[in-house]
Protein backbone atom coordinates (compact mmCIF):
# COMPACT_ATOMS: atom_id res chain seq x y z
CA UNK A 1 0.00 0.00 0.00
CA UNK A 2 1.55 3.35 -0.94
CA UNK A 3 1.37 6.52 1.02
CA UNK A 4 0.38 10.14 -0.04
CA UNK A 5 1.10 12.04 3.28
CA UNK A 6 3.59 14.76 3.34
CA UNK A 7 6.61 15.20 5.39
CA UNK A 8 5.66 18.21 7.34
CA UNK A 9 8.88 20.55 7.75
CA UNK A 10 8.60 23.81 10.32
CA UNK A 11 7.81 25.80 6.87
CA UNK A 12 5.82 23.65 5.17
CA UNK A 13 3.81 23.25 8.75
CA UNK A 14 3.56 27.45 9.25
CA UNK A 15 2.30 27.36 5.23
CA UNK A 16 -0.67 24.75 6.69
CA UNK A 17 -1.19 26.55 9.66
CA UNK A 18 -1.65 29.83 8.05
CA UNK A 19 -4.02 28.49 5.03
CA UNK A 20 -6.71 27.13 7.65
CA UNK A 21 -7.87 29.60 10.02
CA UNK A 22 -5.04 30.77 12.54
CA UNK A 23 -4.71 31.14 15.77
CA UNK A 24 -5.83 34.80 16.57
CA UNK A 25 -4.16 36.81 19.40
CA UNK A 26 -5.94 35.15 22.41
CA UNK A 27 -4.86 31.92 21.28
CA UNK A 28 -1.39 32.42 20.49
CA UNK A 29 -0.94 34.56 23.63
CA UNK A 30 -1.87 31.19 25.30
CA UNK A 31 0.48 29.28 23.66
CA UNK A 32 3.09 31.80 24.13
CA UNK A 33 2.59 32.29 28.01
CA UNK A 34 2.56 28.13 28.34
CA UNK A 35 5.89 28.08 26.17
CA UNK A 36 7.14 30.62 29.31
CA UNK A 37 6.22 29.47 32.29
CA UNK A 38 6.00 25.37 31.56
CA UNK A 39 8.64 25.22 28.92
CA UNK A 40 9.31 21.41 30.11
CA UNK A 41 5.24 20.62 29.43
CA UNK A 42 4.67 23.59 26.38
CA UNK A 43 4.52 20.22 24.12
CA UNK A 44 1.11 18.93 26.46
CA UNK A 45 -0.47 22.01 24.00
CA UNK A 46 -2.54 20.89 20.93
CA UNK A 47 -1.18 21.87 17.86
CA UNK A 48 -2.19 25.20 16.18
CA UNK A 49 -4.12 22.72 12.98
CA UNK A 50 -5.36 20.81 15.90
CA UNK A 51 -7.21 24.14 17.85
CA UNK A 52 -8.75 24.90 14.18
CA UNK A 53 -9.95 21.62 13.73
CA UNK A 54 -11.50 20.94 17.22
CA UNK A 55 -13.71 24.55 15.93
CA UNK A 56 -14.66 23.56 12.91
CA UNK A 57 -15.61 19.80 14.15
CA UNK A 58 -17.61 21.35 17.06
CA UNK A 59 -19.48 23.70 14.64
CA UNK A 60 -19.97 20.97 11.80
CA UNK A 61 -21.74 19.01 14.75
CA UNK A 62 -24.14 21.05 16.13
CA UNK A 63 -21.99 20.28 19.38
CA UNK A 64 -24.04 21.34 22.71
CA UNK A 65 -23.17 18.97 25.08
CA UNK A 66 -19.21 17.93 25.07
CA UNK A 67 -16.73 16.82 27.20
CA UNK A 68 -12.53 16.74 27.76
CA UNK A 69 -10.31 14.75 29.21
CA UNK A 70 -7.42 16.90 30.04
CA UNK A 71 -7.31 19.87 29.80
CA UNK A 72 -3.57 21.46 30.74
CA UNK A 73 -3.73 25.43 30.27
CA UNK A 74 -7.10 25.21 28.51
CA UNK A 75 -6.24 25.71 24.25
CA UNK A 76 -7.96 22.67 23.21
CA UNK A 77 -11.53 23.77 25.43
CA UNK A 78 -10.73 27.19 24.76
CA UNK A 79 -11.00 25.96 20.63
CA UNK A 80 -13.92 23.61 21.62
CA UNK A 81 -15.87 25.96 23.37
CA UNK A 82 -15.59 28.49 20.81
CA UNK A 83 -17.50 26.23 18.24
CA UNK A 84 -20.14 25.24 20.91
CA UNK A 85 -24.11 26.12 19.40
CA UNK A 86 -26.10 28.32 21.38
CA UNK A 87 -26.27 27.13 25.23
CA UNK A 88 -23.59 24.66 24.51
CA UNK A 89 -21.97 23.29 27.18
CA UNK A 90 -18.13 21.68 27.84
CA UNK A 91 -17.34 19.76 30.81
CA UNK A 92 -13.42 19.51 31.83
CA UNK A 93 -11.58 17.22 33.70
CA UNK A 94 -8.50 17.73 34.60
CA UNK A 95 -6.02 17.32 38.16
CA UNK A 96 -3.92 20.44 38.15
CA UNK A 97 -4.77 23.45 39.50
CA UNK A 98 -1.97 25.33 38.46
CA UNK A 99 -2.51 24.47 34.94
CA UNK A 100 -5.86 25.32 34.36
CA UNK A 101 -5.87 28.54 36.37
CA UNK A 102 -3.89 29.87 33.17
CA UNK A 103 -7.00 28.20 31.34
CA UNK A 104 -9.49 30.22 33.43
CA UNK A 105 -7.46 33.34 32.67
CA UNK A 106 -7.77 32.62 28.74
CA UNK A 107 -11.28 31.40 28.59
CA UNK A 108 -12.52 34.78 30.60
CA UNK A 109 -10.39 36.69 28.40
CA UNK A 110 -12.13 34.79 25.29
CA UNK A 111 -15.11 35.12 26.59
CA UNK A 112 -16.23 31.50 26.87
CA UNK A 113 -15.90 31.01 30.62
CA UNK A 114 -20.00 30.66 30.71
CA UNK A 115 -19.86 27.68 28.03
CA UNK A 116 -16.95 25.48 30.33
CA UNK A 117 -17.14 24.05 33.57
CA UNK A 118 -14.22 22.76 35.11
CA UNK A 119 -13.74 19.51 37.40
CA UNK A 120 -10.44 19.12 39.65
CA UNK A 121 -9.84 14.99 40.47
CA UNK A 122 -9.32 11.97 38.80
CA UNK A 123 -10.88 12.12 35.35
CA UNK A 124 -12.20 8.45 35.86
CA UNK A 125 -14.12 9.09 38.94
CA UNK A 126 -15.01 12.06 37.90
CA UNK A 127 -16.65 10.98 34.49
CA UNK A 128 -18.83 8.36 35.97
CA UNK A 129 -20.57 11.32 37.65
CA UNK A 130 -22.26 12.51 34.18
CA UNK A 131 -25.38 11.01 33.31
CA UNK A 132 -25.37 7.34 31.90
CA UNK A 133 -27.37 7.85 29.21
CA UNK A 134 -26.77 8.48 25.65
CA UNK A 135 -26.40 12.34 25.20
CA UNK A 136 -23.22 13.46 24.36
CA UNK A 137 -22.44 15.23 21.45
CA UNK A 138 -18.42 15.23 20.83
CA UNK A 139 -15.42 14.26 23.25
CA UNK A 140 -11.66 14.50 23.27
CA UNK A 141 -9.01 12.72 25.19
CA UNK A 142 -5.52 13.99 26.22
CA UNK A 143 -4.77 13.05 29.11
CA UNK A 144 -2.67 10.29 30.56
CA UNK A 145 -2.31 7.72 28.28
CA UNK A 146 -2.46 4.48 30.65
CA UNK A 147 -5.87 5.82 31.31
CA UNK A 148 -7.54 5.98 27.64
CA UNK A 149 -9.10 2.88 28.14
CA UNK A 150 -10.82 3.74 31.43
CA UNK A 151 -12.10 7.11 29.53
CA UNK A 152 -13.22 5.07 26.53
CA UNK A 153 -14.71 2.97 28.65
CA UNK A 154 -16.77 5.55 30.10
CA UNK A 155 -17.55 7.71 27.40
CA UNK A 156 -18.56 5.31 24.55
CA UNK A 157 -21.70 4.62 26.27
CA UNK A 158 -22.42 8.09 26.61
CA UNK A 159 -22.54 9.29 23.65
CA UNK A 160 -25.14 9.82 21.31
CA UNK A 161 -25.76 8.34 17.90
CA UNK A 162 -23.52 9.97 15.21
CA UNK A 163 -21.42 11.90 18.53
CA UNK A 164 -17.67 11.84 17.82
CA UNK A 165 -15.18 11.02 20.31
CA UNK A 166 -11.26 12.63 19.41
CA UNK A 167 -8.28 10.72 20.82
CA UNK A 168 -4.73 12.59 20.79
CA UNK A 169 -1.26 11.24 20.68
CA UNK A 170 -2.51 7.80 19.11
CA UNK A 171 0.82 7.49 17.44
CA UNK A 172 3.26 8.80 20.00
CA UNK A 173 5.79 9.89 17.61
CA UNK A 174 6.06 7.12 15.66
CA UNK A 175 6.74 5.13 18.41
CA UNK A 176 3.05 2.56 17.93
CA UNK A 177 5.42 0.77 15.81
CA UNK A 178 8.12 0.37 18.66
CA UNK A 179 6.95 1.52 21.82
CA UNK A 180 9.63 1.94 23.95
CA UNK A 181 8.21 3.51 27.35
CA UNK A 182 4.83 2.57 29.58
CA UNK A 183 2.77 5.46 27.35
CA UNK A 184 4.04 3.69 23.88
CA UNK A 185 2.81 0.46 24.88
CA UNK A 186 -0.49 1.83 26.52
CA UNK A 187 -1.08 3.80 23.17
CA UNK A 188 -0.47 1.28 21.02
CA UNK A 189 -2.99 -1.64 23.01
CA UNK A 190 -5.48 0.78 23.37
CA UNK A 191 -5.16 1.31 19.64
CA UNK A 192 -5.76 -1.92 19.03
CA UNK A 193 -8.81 -2.63 21.32
CA UNK A 194 -10.69 0.58 19.72
CA UNK A 195 -10.21 -0.82 15.98
CA UNK A 196 -12.08 -3.86 17.44
CA UNK A 197 -14.57 -1.92 19.11
CA UNK A 198 -17.92 -2.39 17.43
CA UNK A 199 -19.73 0.54 18.52
CA UNK A 200 -18.15 2.98 16.21
CA UNK A 201 -16.36 3.96 13.16
CA UNK A 202 -12.99 4.98 13.27
CA UNK A 203 -10.66 7.13 10.85
CA UNK A 204 -7.30 7.74 12.47
CA UNK A 205 -5.47 10.66 11.05
CA UNK A 206 -1.78 12.18 10.97
CA UNK A 207 -2.49 15.11 12.61
CA UNK A 208 -0.43 16.39 14.65
CA UNK A 209 0.72 13.18 16.73
CA UNK A 210 -1.77 11.27 15.36
CA UNK A 211 -5.84 11.88 16.20
CA UNK A 212 -8.11 9.49 15.98
CA UNK A 213 -12.01 10.14 15.37
CA UNK A 214 -14.48 7.57 16.41
CA UNK A 215 -17.81 7.96 15.48
CA UNK A 216 -20.54 6.28 17.76
CA UNK A 217 -22.96 4.45 15.95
Amino acid sequence: MTTKSVPLTDELHSYLVAHGTPPDEIARDLYDETRAVLPEDADMQIAPEQGAFLTFLTRLLDVRQAVEVGTFTGTSALAIARGLAAGGRLTCFDISEEFTSIARRYWDRAGVADRIELRIGPAAEQLRTLPAEPHLDLAFIDADKTGYPIYWAELVPRMRSGGVILVDNVLRGGRVLAPQNEGDRAIAAFNDAVRSDERVDLVMLPVADGLTLARRR
